[in-house]
């Protein structure tokens, strides 16, 4: 199939051809016939992608202060990787779909195989979308017109915020699509209209679904016309639908409303706010949120659960219902709006004409709507090695997963290993694109089964969600395939077992990501102690972050937890130095007021050896504060691991002092260490056993943390 992308880096947009997406329980396959442009949000995603880099820095100085919190914590090669490596994603383009359902797995509400939908989906052949922002198009709607559903959702999002009656007069700011839409369902509302804008073509085009123009190209006052048309009085509410870093649009609805009048801002504007110009009147200013309730939520969006209609009357998907119904009761018209229509293919010249022509506006994609396989041969952006007799114990390489740790660590390890990289997988198709492109993958699939049936791959390397790991190692496993899985290894005892189950007889190395041990710094560490006697005392602090409560890392059945998800790391890294066996336990976590539980907790280990390790993992510190420092006292000597850049040590004849301008967390080491067991048959550098005990001890803890008062 057919998607369009564009490059972050310098703004320019491709059309790329790439597997259908997997299906996934709760979501629909579309095969598209129509998807629409969005001529104000894409335009502006084009615009920034072709800034120059002070430029994008100036527009996002959130990002700016976070680039330079990492600097200091991390230093600056890593933070120039992480940024560079952000800007070198593609972007999918497109939230305006229409087409076909051509698979629903699950439970996906009333959908069927067939079904003639509109999605947020972008612009692509095969989509794949959460069923609750998805909606049947009425038969006497046309694609073309149905395409309109998302933006027209969105204006009347923000016109439901406004709670405008019968017989108000409402402003309607801007002009692009999302205010001509606005203004055709104001009018459909029973309000009266006032169209603000410079370009008299749009304004022509108000006037002919019924609304009062304000040419401000022409030097009228909309604050003016505003005061004459409620006889002195002011307007009753204003929606805000233009594009500009101005805060003039504010402004100027404040000034346009009467006493107790209503903002609603949907598009995107400054936001220097004059108190004296809300102060007198008691204006209410609100910022809408795309199409409605639901969006951004996960409950709703990825788990597929709806808000009682009795309680939320309109949610996203009921606000797509309602336009598709205004459209089919002829309340909308959309054939005015169509400035051109392209085949997909012709993507790259449809944005060409969207940043020349200011005055475009709905610009149609057409597709040829055939589902394409799972799996596609991809051309790597750098040249391929010279094809090479492949012997049995050579590693072939199948990852699973490209998130950003996949993408940032994983992928760039792996190909410095020298093993043949064959097949990526995803579930979507452009992060697995770019990761076959960046890093020389032969193939691009969607369909896991696709690697572990390969008998060319024998080395699986694992990188998807913690509670996909244990069920995908299982097949691995199954399949004869060596197997190097991110941590954890399993989400519960039951997952463990099956593991060890399907690993009887021992042939397959299984290895997890457990990179800290491979670090250089800690191997010298882990030198310096073995030649120091025992016991040891370990103080390892975590200064983890917060991350919100909806974020999958806080959510148990995705996750684990946090524990579970990354404490597993620092256990691992004491257990590795020590070189002893784990033989107790305690576990203490702080709880907030108001809050049922937290992520931070205070873990102390005993050792075999005699030794004791704490590990204190906090979540709720200053991000400025680098994340890891490791020390280590034993027998009048100490040592200091600051965040894997530095190593010192205090006590020794010769005082060794370590730096690094580059973070060193082991990813590479570690990666090397797993390719070189399969090359060489040998055993597993992280010997089996002691991967068992990590993960069985790491969800005991959880358990005892859980389980306190």
């Amino acid at each position: 199939m057919k998607q369009v992308i564009q490059n972050l880096r310098a703004g320019a947009t491709e059309v790329i051809d790439l597997p259908s997406p997997a299906p996934l329980a709760g979501h629909l396959l579309i095969a598209t016939s129509r998807s629409l442009i969005s001529s104000g949000t894409e335009r502006m995603l084009v615009e920034f992608g072709k800034a120059n880099l002070l430029d994008k820095m100036r527009r996002q100085p959130d990002k700016v202060r976070e680039v330079l919190t990492k600097i200091r914590t991390d230093g600056l090669l890593a933070t120039f990787d992480a940024v560079q490596s952000k800007l070198d994603e593609p972007l999918p383009l497109g939230y305006c779909n229409v087409g076909k359902v051509v698979e629903c797995p699950g439970e996906c509400g009333h959908f069927r195989i067939g079904d003639r939908v509109v999605s947020n989906g972008p612009h692509a052949g095969i989509v794949r979308v959460p069923h609750n922002l998805a909606a049947a198009v009425p038969a006497s709607v046309s694609d073309e017109t149905a395409a309109f559903t998302v933006l027209g959702a969105i204006a009347l999002q923000g016109i439901r915020l406004l709670a405008p009656t019968i017989g108000e007069t409402v402003a309607v700011s801007g002009l692009g699509l999302i205010g001509l839409l606005a203004v055709q369902i104001l009018r459909a509302n029973g309000c009266q209209v006032l169209a603000i804008d410079l370009d008299g073509a749009r304004l022509a085009l108000a006037q002919r679904f019924g609304a009062i123009a304000v040419d401000l190209s022409a030097n009228e006052d909309p604050v003016e016309r505003a005061q004459a048309l409620s006889g002195g009085v002011g307007i009753d509410a204003v929606l805000i639908a233009a594009a500009t870093e101005s805060n003039g649009p504010v402004r100027q609805a404040a000034g346009m409303c009467r006493k107790r009048g209503r903002i609603v801002l949907v598009g995107v504007t400054g936001l220097e706010l004059s108190r004296a110009d809300f102060y007198k009147k008691e204006l209410s200013f609100q910022v809408s949120c795309s199409y409605g309730p639901g969006r951004y939520d996960a409950q709703y969006e990825q788990q597929g659960h709806d808000y009682p209609i009795s309680f939320v009357r309109w949610t996203a998907q009921r606000n797509f219902e309602a336009v598709l119904n205004l459209m089919a009761a002829g309340s909308i018209d959309v054939d005015p709006l169509v400035t051109q229509r392209l085949a997909v293919a012709d993507a790259p010249s449809a944005y060409r004409l969207l940043m020349d022509d200011r005055a475009a506006l709905g610009i149609v994609l057409e597709y040829d709507s055939q589902q394409t396989a799972r799996v596609q041969p991809i051309a790597p952006a750098r040249p391929a090695r010279p094809a090479a007799r492949v012997e049995p114990s050579d590693p072939v390489v199948g990852l699973i997963g490209a998130g950003n740790y996949a993408m940032r660590m994983l992928a760039p390890a792996f190909r410095q290993t020298g093993a043949r990289l064959h097949t990526v997988v995803t579930t979507g198709s452009v992060r697995g694109w770019h990761a076959a492109r960046r890093f020389g993958f032969e193939n691009l699939a969607t369909d896991v089964e696709l690697v572990l049936s390969n008998p060319e791959i024998n080395a699986v390397v694992i990188a998807t969600r913690h509670d996909t790991h244990a069920a995908l190692v299982a097949r691995a496993l199954a399949a004869g395939k060596h197997c190097f899985v991110e941590k954890p290894l399993a989400l519960s005892h039951a997952e463990i077992d099956a593991i060890v189950q399907k690993r009887t007889g021992g042939e397959s190395i299984l290895m997890v990501g457990f990179n800290r041990r491979f670090s250089a710094l800690t191997a010298r560490a882990r030198e310096l102690l073995q030649a120091s006697s025992g016991p040891h005392a370990y103080t390892y602090l975590v200064n983890a972050g917060a991350v919100p409560a909806d974020h999958w890392v806080r959510d148990p059945r995705d996750s684990g937890g946090r524990i579970v998800g990354e404490a597993c790391h620092f256990i691992d890294l004491l257990r590795f130095l020590d070189d002893s066996p784990i033989v107790s336990t305690n576990v203490q976590g702080t709880r907030r007021a108001g809050a049922d539980s937290d992520d931070s907790a205070v873990i102390t280990l005993g050792f075999a050896s005699g030794s004791v390790g704490t590990i204190q993992y906090f979540t709720h510190g200053a991000r400025s504060f680098p994340k890891e420092r490791l020390e280590v006292f034993s027998a009048g000597r100490i040592l200091r691991v600051e965040n894997f850049r530095k190593l010192n040590a205090w006590g020794w004849t010769a005082r060794p002092e370590w730096f690094r301008w580059r973070q060193d967390k082991g990813q590479r080491a570690c990666a090397q260490a797993f390719v070189d067991a399969v090359r060489s048959g040998g055993e597993s550098p992280i010997p089996f056993d002691q991967v068992l005990e990590i993960a069985r001890l790491t969800l005991h803890i959880d358990d005892a943390l859980r389980s306190r008062p």
